[in-house]
C-alpha cells in the first residue's frame, strides 16, 4: 500500500483520522497576479494536456513559481519526491508537491504544505491521497524533532483546487472549491495558508 492506495474509510481505521468540512479561508483576501503568470498559464492552457505531468509542468508549477517569488524564497518546492516514512502502514510513495519552510533545495526538510494531483481528474480521490500524504508529512516532521502542529494540502487537477487542513487528528476539507479562472482568489487563498501556517506553527 502506498498514499495513493487508501481510502477514506483505511485512514479513519488505521490513523483514527476525523473527517470534516468547512470554509477555510473566510477572510483571504484576491492577490493580482503578475502579466508573467498570466500570460504563461494562457500559453500552457492552449497547448492542451495530455497526461498529469503536462497539467502540473503548464498549470501548477507556475503558481507555485509565483507564490515563491512573492515571498522571496522563504520555502522550497519540491516535485516529484518520495516521502516513504512508515512502509508497513503504508506511508510511502512520491509526492506531486511539497513546500517546506526552507531555501533547501536538494532534499526535503520540514514539510508543511502538500498538493496532489487529482488522477484521472478525481479530485476527491486526491483530496484523500493528499491527506495520507499529510499524515506522512507530520511523521517525518516528528522524527526529524521538528514537528508542525497544522499542515495544509491541495488537491487539483490544474484547473479546480480543493485545500484541507490537518491538525491533531483531524483532517477538515474546505467547502469552497477554486479554479484557475479566478487567479486572484485562487492566490489569496494561498496566501492565507503561508500566513497561517507562520501563525498556527510558532
Amino acid at each position: 500500500m502506498a498514499y495513493s492506495d487508501f481510502t477514506a474509510l483505511e485512514l479513519t481505521r488505521k490513523f483514527g483520522i476525523k473527517f470534516s468540512s468547512e470554509v477555510l479561508f473566510p477572510n483571504a483576501k484576491p492577490i493580482i497576479p503578475s502579466q508573467w503568470l498570466v500570460e504563461g498559464l494562457a500559453r500552457g492552457q492552449s497547448l492542451g494536456f495530455g497526461s498529469e505531468k503536462s497539467r502540473s509542468e503548464r498549470l501548477v508549477t507556475p503558481i507555485l513559481l509565483e507564490l515563491n517569488y512573492l515571498h522571496k524564497h522563504r520555502f522550497s518546492i519540491h516535485s516529484g519526491m518520495n516521502l516513504d516514512i512508515d512502509e508497513a502502514m503504508g506511508l510511502k510513495g512520491e509526492c506531486d508537491f511539497i513546500f517546506s519552510f526552507s531555501r533547501v533545495q536538494d532534499f526535503v526538510t520540514a514539510p508543511i504544505f502538500c498538493i496532489t494531483e487529482a488522477k484521472k481528474q478525481d479530485l476527491e480521490q486526491g483530496t484523500i491521497q493528499c491527506s495520507a500524504q499529510l499524515i506522512g508529512a507530520k511523521r517525518f516532521n516528528e522524527l526529524e524533532k521538528n514537528p508542525v502542529k497544522v499542515l495544509y494540502g491541495a488537491s487539483t487537477t490544474g484547473i479546480e483546487w480543493r485545500f484541507l487542513k490537518y491538525e491533531n487528528n483531524d483532517i477538515i476539507i474546505d467547502e469552497n472549491r477554486y479554479v484557475i479562472t479566478q487567479l486572484d482568489i485562487l492566490l489569496g487563498i494561498f496566501e492565507c495558508v503561508i500566513e497561517n501556517t507562520t501563525i498556527e506553527n510558532r
